[in-house]
This record gives C-alpha cells, structure tokens and sequence, in this order.
C-alpha cells in the first residue's frame, strides 16, 4: 500500500489505510506500506517503509514526501508482493506505478478525495489548479487495473468524468462492535459535561475543507437557544481558531469542548456521549466518522454531499439536508432535541442497523475480492530481465508523464473557455 498520508496524521485516509492493513494482516496476508514521514511516527515500524518529507506543507498538518530514487527498491525486492494498492493519484501514487511496472504488477487504486477541494493547501490556488487536480485523478484512475469508489455517489462521478478503468464501490469498513462498547458517561465525566446536557458532538480534521465556519456558526448559535446544550470537538488542525471564534462571539464558549486527538478507548466513548454528530462537509467521499458515529447508535445533522448521502437517510437515522442551510440546521438540531424518548431510541436503533452495512468485515471481504478479481485477470510476466524491467519503467515513465500533460492542457483549455476569473 502507497499513501501520501498515514499514521499519526489524522484524517480519513491515513485511518482507512491503517484499517484496512490491520484487517488483512489479522486475516492472515501480508501487507507493506509506502508513506511519508510524520512528527511523532515511530522510529521502528515493523512493516512500514517512511520516505524523508516536508513537514507541515504550507502551514498545513500534511507531510510532502522528498522523492528518493531506489526508496522501495530493496524493500519490494524482499517483501515480492502481489500486486500494489495505490492512495494518492500523485507524489507517492506516481512511485507505486512505477514499482508496479518495474516488476510486473497490477495497480488497484482507491479515490479517497475530491481533489479540487484541497487546491487551497498549493500556492496559487484557482479553478485552473482545481481542474488540474480533477483531469489528472482522472487519468491516474485510467492507468490502474482497477479502482475503488468510497461509495455510490464517488463511483457516478467518476464515470461522468471520464473514468474507463472497472470500479467497484468498497468504502472504508468501521469496527462496528468496537463503538458499540463505548461508556458515554465514562467520557462526560473526564470532560466535565453534565450526564443531562444535550451533547452534539463533531470529530476530524479541524480544517478549511471541513467548512467548520459554517458548522461553527451554526451550532453556536443553537446552543445560545439551549442553555443546556453543549457541543464537543475532537479532532486537531488549523481551523481549531475558527470554531473558538466562533463559540466566544457567541457567547457560549464555556460550553465548547476541545478534546483534541482521540484514540481507541477514548474515541468509542465519545461517539457515546453524544446525542447528535454534526457535519457539513462537502468534501467527503464517505465521511467515514459518520458511520463510527451510528455505530454508537447516536444520530447524524448533516448537509448533503458527495459520501454523506450513501449513510444519512433523513428522518430513519438522522437529518439529512439539502442546502447549506443556518436556519435549516437550527431546526433539526431543535427537531432532533425535541422528540420523544422513543423516538429518539428509533433513530439511535437505525443508526446502528445502518453502521453495520459498513462494518470492516464486510469491506475487507470486498477488497479481497476485488484483489482477486485483479490477479486473475493480470497478464503473466514474459521474463524478469534487466531490459523488460527498464522497458516497462520507461514505458510508465512516459504514461505518468503524458497524463500529467493532459491534465494540464485541459485546465487551461477550460480556463480559456470560461474566461479570465479562472485566472489566479
């Protein structure tokens, strides 16, 4: 496995590979990971081969990995593994084409991200940079044997743009029994939050892409209305001064909670605590908190969006709406905090029903699957000599090369069409 991110960063994709790995491996495969650097990594990591990075990219909690010639070289050479499942469609994810064709090996290729909506962390951000980013994911998920869609709404896009590699919809699997087994009273207790407050709760990256000025604005004002409200966020990153802000204009900042980084234990017992899990990303591609959150069986407020509405079914497990909405989201915040004990024990009771169609066991299954599929259908190696070997680097030199080419041309072909505010 490939990836521009993974453990201890936090975000999506750095947890779906480490959980998609612990699965295997605890299913009895093996499993190598490629990734960069990161503050606070282990040094010895059984496993894992750390490429030298730029740390805190651009002000951001991002690592950008330095290319180093011959990095996984020896490593590949010792591990000889069967095929190599890419995360990132550049910097490290042009390293894993590269190994793939050096030694003969399928790619499977999973699009965690809309692209375009991280351009904001790259000097000169525009729709230019942001058409760029989409073209040459495009082009990536077209030189793989095959790709993984978060979900349903990820995979439809995919093909709108233009994606003819097969694509099979395996989200990011929850340890659903895991949260179950959280103690909600347990964690209010260490956070000082009355057992009788009505908690709405948030965890992830604290940034830009997350839209947390809008969340931030919202909830605060909620809980000016309800005094016994409270609002708990878990999580780190540069956004934490937006929803601090945010609270104190409010006036309710004593009733914001900042619990940072949460780990295993800690984490199931926060879903726990809470009554509501509150989002409004727009740029997910699962929104995989959403699931560990209805795994706890607590409900989610959320705003429609690519990866949400494969989980939030508005009314049976939470709210689901279709606008980003201050009003809108104030009253279902107030809806959801005004029904019935049943009522209330119904939609925690579907929630959970819904986390279980996402459990781990049920995506890794898949993915192994998907694996199969792959091996059986890649073509048999001709020979192992020095010349196949450059011949097909070369050959994928120039492949990587020609889609970073197009991507390029295309974004300033549409930059042309649509005249001079796609300029930065």
């Amino acid at each position: 496995m490939v990836t521009n991110t993974f453990t201890p960063h936090v975000g999506g994709v750095a947890r779906s590979v480490q959980g998609f790995r612990d699965a295997l491996c605890r299913a009895g495969h093996e499993v190598m990971v490629a990734a960069p650097e990161f503050d606070g990594a282990p040094v010895d990591e059984p496993g894992v081969v750390r490429f030298p990075a730029w740390k805190h990219f651009h002000h951001s909690d991002f690592s950008i990995p330095m290319p180093v010639p011959g990095r996984l070289a020896r490593h590949v050479r010792a591990f000889a593994p069967d095929l190599v499942h890419s995360h990132h469609p550049f910097l490290l994810g042009h390293t894993a084409l590269r190994i793939a064709a050096q030694h003969g090996l399928p790619v499977v290729f999973t699009h965690h991200t809309m692209y375009e909506r991280y351009t904001h962390y790259l000097p000169l951000d525009s729709r230019r940079l942001q058409r760029f980013a989409v073209e040459l994911a495009v082009g990536y998920c077209n030189l793989c044997d095959a790709v993984v869609a978060p979900s349903c709404t990820v995979a439809e896009c995919l093909r709108e743009r233009g994606v003819k590699t097969p694509l099979r919809v395996i989200p990011t699997g929850v340890e659903v029994d895991h949260f179950q087994a959280g103690n909600g009273n347990r964690f209010r207790q260490s956070c000082q939050i009355p057992q009788d407050a009505l908690l709405l709760g948030y965890l992830g990256r604290l940034s830009a892409e997350k839209n947390l000025g809008f969340l931030s604005r919202t909830v605060s004002r909620f809980l000016q209305n309800r005094p016994d409200a409270h609002w708990l966020v878990a999580g780190q990153g540069p956004a934490r001064e937006i929803v601090q802000a945010a609270c104190a204009a409010a006036g309710v900042g004593a009733r914001l909670h900042l619990a940072g980084v949460l780990q295993k234990e800690e984490l199931a017992d926060a879903y726990r605590a809470m009554d509501a899990f509150v989002f409004a990303s727009q740029s997910e591609t699962q929104g995989m908190v959403l699931a560990e959150a209805m795994a706890a069986g607590t409900p989610v407020v959320a705003v429609d969006a690519p990866g949400v509405r494969d989980i939030v079914r508005d009314g049976r497990n939470g709210r689901l709406l279709a606008t980003e909405n201050e009003e809108e989201f104030i009253a279902a915040l107030a809806w959801l905090a005004e029904l019935p004990a049943a009522e209330r024990m119904r939609l925690a009771e579907q929630a959970a029903a819904t986390a279980r169609r996402f459990s781990m066991a049920r995506s890794v299954a898949k993915l192994l699957h998907l694996y199969g599929l792959v091996l059986d259908q890649a073509p048999r190696s001709t020979g192992n000599g020095a010349w196949r070997k450059t011949a097909k680097r070369l050959e994928e030199e120039w492949k990587i090369l020609y889609n970073i080419a197009q991507a390029v041309n295309e974004a300033l072909r549409s930059a042309a069409l649509s005249g001079p505010k796609s300029a930065p």
